[in-house]
């Protein structure tokens, strides 16, 4: 039973995309020492900031996934995603976001 357990704790724990990003292409972007894996389908991106950050220094990581966002698909964030792609999170937060792109 704890070998479930911990697998369904790994499996949450995984940097994969939300399933409307699944076959997105993948890439990592590393600004101002924060990693992040941006999902870009073409018209919207997921941005996931990968690791762990105390709450004093992610002030300026929403800025940063909108830099990520932009460097990763070459496009200019539009706006935040909507209908099925927006996201589920709070605004502001720091660990995932979603973004239309304008190509």
């Amino acid at each position: 039973m704890r070998l479930v357990w911990w697998i369904l704790v790994c499996a949450g724990c995984s940097h994969s995309p939300a399933p409307q990003f699944w076959g997105a292409q993948r890439s990592e972007i590393v600004l101002q020492g924060i990693r992040f894996a941006v999902y870009d389908i073409g018209g919207a991106v997921e941005v996931v900031r990968l690791g762990w950050l105390p709450r004093a220094a992610r002030d300026q990581v929403p800025e940063l996934m909108r830099s990520a966002a932009q460097q990763a698909s070459g496009c200019t964030v539009a706006g935040p995603a909507a209908g099925p792609l927006k996201s589920p999170s709070l605004p502001g937060d720091t660990g995932e976001a979603r973004f239309r792109m304008r190509c």
